[in-house]
């Protein structure tokens, strides 16, 4: 199985328990402390990861750390994905809920990646069409990457338009290299 299938199986599953016990917005606010946590300090993941530590050192370790401060339904989830050998998979699974979360509140996330900033105009006229295309409130994410040189990158949950002059660029000269001279 694929880490996205992986962590959509997990994600899907969290979101319909937490939803059905409605507790989506405690479930969202926690998952996301939890993202923030372990991306502050790494070590505890590394640690829940690692091959060489007994499962039962790596479930005391979740118990104690995470016990008095997620709800319990997430301990248990933490406990499942250690048992399974798939705690590797925790940050995509929280990305993952995030999304499922998100649209169920009509939120859809965009990221654009361009050569330079976009003007006020080009954001307020790729929200309005991504709006109108998804039926979603946009949240844009921007990016700047210069070797595009020109144009932007979109990228949805399920969707990448790839608008870049480099992305142009190649396809003509892939074009340029099939043609025969005689």
């Amino acid at each position: 199985m694929l880490a996205p299938e992986v962590a959509k199986k997990y994600a899907g599953g969290l979101f319909l328990s937490v939803k059905d016990k409605g507790l989506v917005d405690v479930a969202y606010d926690q998952l996301q402390d939890l993202r923030t946590f372990l991306e502050s300090d790494p070590t505890l993941l590394d640690f829940l990861v690692a091959p060489h530590v007994l499962d039962e050192h790596k479930l005391a370790l979740v118990e104690d750390v995470f016990s008095t401060r997620l709800e319990r339904l997430f301990v248990e989830l933490l406990h499942v994905l250690v048992k399974k050998h798939r705690i590797g998979f925790l940050h995509g699974i929280i990305d993952e809920f995030v999304r499922y979360v998100e649209a169920e509140k009509g939120i859809g996330r965009v990221t654009v990646i361009s050569a330079v900033a976009l003007s006020d105009a080009e954001r307020s006229s790729l929200i309005t069409r991504m709006a109108v295309r998804t039926g979603l409130k946009i949240e844009l994410e921007e990016k700047i990457d210069p070797d595009l040189i020109g144009g932007m990158i979109v990228i949805t949950h399920n969707e990448i338009i790839d608008g870049s002059i480099s992305r142009e660029l190649d396809l003509v000269r892939t074009q340029l290299t099939k043609v025969r001279v005689h």
